[in-house]
């Protein structure tokens, strides 16, 4: 046991080449710089393979980034443990203006073996395409919305004034259409920016199509038909759930879940002196997006439509209860935020972070029914 050897490795990755740091175990083990190599997978497995050649055992981690979770993969086939960490989570010094690739590799290493670093959760590869298809939906819903404005900001330049409340409807597109110029460039203008609405409409609508027709063979199928039992919850909405926030076992209590999704009050005291301000708008943010949406379904009285009726059908009893459950304690909730004259986005976000909660037990609900 007394020549038993471990190594902390933390890598700088980037598209071309990734800096390597190695930190010998102990207190005072040394931290060396081995170098920057090719980001190649090629070239990966063979430092891989000649840094653990020397030790018995060896971590490695690298930060979460546009690089992806190729490298963790690569390096979980090979036989060794591989952390992905959280970079808004990684501790800095606040004096340290200096930041390269050597020194990131270095302080990785080194944070890495003193078990100050946090990990993010890693998708397997169908969880991952599963995610970058609803993501690109995102994309796509963000584009509709700009191309959109460009055609209500340019409509208000010339004084165009819709004489309906709601917009980008059929009526809507033709009142557009009806719109006389008295130059042929503005007339051109407008029809382009329309076209370009519509593209991105269907856009939206073919991506809509396509997840609709992978969530039957994905495996997190049953959380996702499960959590279309709760109201406000649509597939879009279940399917990002299940894609960004991945495994729900990992989150021991609903209060991390709602911590992880940014939906808690963030807090500044000190001594006898407590001050609580807005929510940390920390974690991801598409999540928290969609349930702040969802939320405002819960301003009408507790009632299953047709379509939520079909859903519960196909559920579980106690996925129905939870789901019943949570829709007259956020409908009562909703009221009563409401009659203290909280505004409606103060409203909305206190709803949505106890509809995670829901959504985290019936998540969990889901997943023992299924295994």
């Amino acid at each position: 046991m007394a020549d038993y050897r471990e190594a902390f490795v933390g890598i700088d990755v980037a598209k071309l080449k990734n800096a390597i740091a190695v930190a010998d175990a102990g207190r005072e083990g040394e931290v060396r710089f081995f170098g920057e190599v090719d980001a190649s997978d090629m070239s990966m497995r063979r430092v891989v393979q000649r840094i653990a050649a020397k030790f018995d055992r060896v971590y490695f981690c690298y930060e979460a980034g546009p690089t992806g979770y190729g490298l963790y993969r690569l390096i979980r086939s090979l036989g060794h443990e591989c952390m992905v960490v959280a970079p808004s989570l990684i501790p800095t010094k606040p004096g340290d203006r200096v930041k390269t690739n050597r020194r990131d590799a270095l302080s990785l290493a080194r944070l890495l073996r003193a078990g100050e670093l946090t990990a993010v959760w890693v998708p397997d590869g169908s969880h991952e395409a599963m995610r970058d298809l609803v993501r690109a939906r995102t994309a796509a819903v963000e584009t509709l919305r700009v191309h959109r404005q460009h055609v209500s900001a340019f409509m208000l330049k010339h004084g165009r004034i819709y004489p309906r409340k709601k917009g980008w409807t059929m009526r809507y597109l033709r009142w557009l259409q009806e719109q006389p110029f008295d130059h042929p460039a503005h007339q051109i203008a407008l029809q382009e920016m329309v076209e370009a609405v519509r593209v991105s409409k269907e856009r939206v609508e073919r991506l809509e199509r396509v997840i609709k027709e992978f969530v039957p063979a994905w495996s997190l199928a049953p959380i996702v038909r499960a959590l279309q039992t709760l109201r406000g919850v649509d597939l879009i909405v279940a399917v990002t759930f299940a894609t960004e926030v991945g495994d729900v076992q990992r989150f021991e209590s609903p209060r991390q879940l709602m911590g992880y999704l940014g939906l808690v009050p963030g807090e500044r005291s000190t001594g006898e002196t407590v001050r609580r301000g807005g929510i940390t708008k920390a974690g991801n943010g598409r999540v928290r997006h969609m349930l702040v949406e969802s939320a405002w379904t819960y301003r009408h009285p507790p009632k299953v439509g047709k379509a939520k009726l079909y859903r519960l059908e196909q559920a579980s009893p106690k996925v129905r209860e939870i789901a019943w459950k949570a829709q007259t304690r956020l409908t009562a909730r909703y009221r009563m935020l409401s009659g203290r004259g909280k505004r409606t986005t103060v409203v909305c976000t206190a709803i949505a972070r106890e509809l995670a909660g829901f959504m985290w037990a019936v998540a969990r609900e889901a997943q023992a029914t299924k295994s």
